[in-house]
């Protein structure tokens, strides 16, 4: 990292960039560009749509939904005061603003779940280091207004194939259930036990954390506690039976789908908001005794509608990428720019059977780079369709529980509403030949 200084009158002075900040131009900024726009593409694949929220939120959308003992909120957030008296802060991440945006515009009243996506800079007065920055670029995943199991899979799903399409191989997903509000007191509190058996081995930035926040501590990265949360309790052992169903389903999804992963005991995430699942997603170093790089992270946060004000919960579940870590990894394919499609085609799905493969339909058309709309949540046959008619798209590929045993998929027009059945296997040759 070079050394930075301010801009000033004397002769001779630096000028430079803040630090820990940095220009993107050239191939950087194309290769940016690049994967930005496969993010995006494959996205909408997958029922996405873009959204962009403000650089600057008022201070208490992150200060009442982040959480005190975070270092987030503790020291790395950048606030300002304006002339009008107004406090604000750079959005240190986007999942907060997401969620104001959700609640101000009123998208609770549209159909549910309502998925989007969004890519931008946020910024942290973090210890810059080898592909940290203190403005950094986030690729953001969510779907609001769902509490299934699958809109989980769903952007995992989606995640893993954006970064797999940017070049990463042998991903891998650590994934861990903190429980919700009915189960995860009684973990919290045998937490605290636990960490005030060992309090005199505890360093005094995790004894502060054990009396705001407990969870942080499994997070932590001293040493000494690294060893003390080897015999940590662990939350899946207190999942009541919601959360333990909802917990055995997310990973049923990952292995139907073939993303390996590893449960996590101690994988918490760092913010206050989580809830139920949480994961990090990790590349391989391939430099000689590297350790596995983490690239992206995410999980269920089912109460921070209330947290910023709302009336009622909202289920959500988002997945973020790590750009600049992307981009400087040398496995990355420094994609080029290119054109979106629009989706032509809307996938339904009935019955469980059916629900459990379908992402793996989406996972056929998607490589064959053939955009789709769906309502994964769904389980209706009406309410998917009035979809379809009110996005008007030309057709629907309908995915029940025959057609899941007979490996086919009904291919309905939507103008006349005429329909055929077609083989998995000879879907996307009869696709090609649609206007």
């Amino acid at each position: 990292m070079k050394k930075t200084t301010q801009i000033n009158k004397n002769k001779g002075a630096e000028i430079s960039s803040p630090k820990g900040m940095r220009d993107i131009m050239n191939e950087e900024y194309y290769s940016f560009q690049g994967f930005f726009e496969k993010a995006q593409e494959v996205a909408v694949y997958y029922g996405f749509k873009p959204i962009e929220t403000p650089i600057l939120e008022y201070e208490e959308i992150f200060t009442s939904t982040i959480g005190e003992g975070t270092d987030i909120i503790d020291k790395e957030m950048y606030t300002l005061k304006t002339k009008g008296g107004d406090h604000l802060a750079l959005r240190p991440e986007h999942t907060a603003p997401l969620m104001r945006a959700y609640i101000e515009h009123g998208m609770q009243n549209t159909p549910q779940p309502v998925m989007l996506y969004q890519y931008g800079p946020v910024f942290r007065h973090d210890r810059p280091q080898a592909g940290r920055y203190r403005q950094f670029w986030q690729f953001d995943l969510d779907s609001l207004g769902n509490e299934k199991s699958i809109m989980d899979a769903l952007v995992i799903k989606t995640g893993i194939s954006i970064l797999e399409e940017a070049g990463a191989e042998n991903l891998s997903v650590e994934i861990n259930s903190i429980g919700d509000k009915e189960c995860r007191n009684g973990y919290i509190k045998e937490l605290t036990s636990y960490y005030r058996k060992h309090i005199n081995q505890l360093p005094s930035v995790d004894r502060e954390r054990l009396k705001i926040n407990p969870l942080r501590i499994l997070d932590s990265k001293e040493e000494k506690t690294k060893e003390i949360n080897e015999n940590a309790p662990d939350s899946v052992s207190f999942l009541c039976p919601s959360c333990k169903k909802h917990f055995k389903e997310v990973l049923e999804y990952l292995e139907e789908m073939n993303i390996g992963y590893n449960i996590n005991k101690n994988l918490v995430r760092g913010l206050s908001y989580y809830t139920r699942t949480v994961f990090e997603v990790y590349t391989e170093n391939k430099e000689e005794g590297g350790l596995p790089v983490q690239i992206a992270s995410g999980g269920r946060y089912d109460y921070l509608a209330r947290q910023l004000g709302g009336k009622k919960d909202v289920p959500a579940v988002g997945f973020s990428v790590g750009v600049d870590r992307v981009v400087g990894s040398p496995w990355y394919k420094k994609l080029a720019p290119r054109i979106l499609k629009k989706p032509k085609i809307y996938f339904i799905q009935l019955g469980s059977e059916a629900k459990l493969k379908s992402l793996n339909v989406i996972e056929i058309l998607r490589k064959a780079h053939i955009p789709i709309a769906q309502s994964l949540s769904k389980d209706s046959l009406g309410s998917q369709l009035a979809i379809a008619e009110k996005l008007a798209i030309p057709y629907s590929l309908i995915f029940g529980v025959k057609e899941a045993l007979d490996n086919t998929v009904i291919v309905r027009d939507m103008s006349n509403r005429s329909q055929e059945t077609v083989k998995l296997n000879k879907l996307l040759e009869y696709l090609k030949k649609l206007k």
